[in-house]
């Protein structure tokens, strides 16, 4: 099964996450399939903190991909965040 789940990149105490499409089987931070988008938790000024590509994160959900918990709560923020600009 595919999953939308996060890879953690970044030094010791100060995470960055890629959010990438993967076989659920593999590790956390193994090969993935696709990297959609990011997360930075200590963005700070003019650092983007969320950015992902919500044509493809449909496209993988129509495919019948899974999300992890935290990536389902990002991408509905991030879906916040654009409809809120538009």
């Amino acid at each position: 099964m595919v999953t939308i789940r996060l890879s953690r990149r970044g030094a010791k105490r100060a995470p960055f996450y890629q959010i990438v499409v993967t076989d659920s089987r593999a590790r956390r931070d193994s090969g993935y399939i696709e990297r959609i988008g990011f997360f930075n938790p200590v963005a700070r000024g003019q650092e983007t903190p969320l950015q992902i590509d919500l044509e493809r994160v449909d496209h993988w959900l129509a495919r019948g991909a899974a999300t992890s918990d935290r990536v389902a709560q990002l991408v509905k923020q991030h879906r916040k965040q654009v409809a809120a600009a538009a």
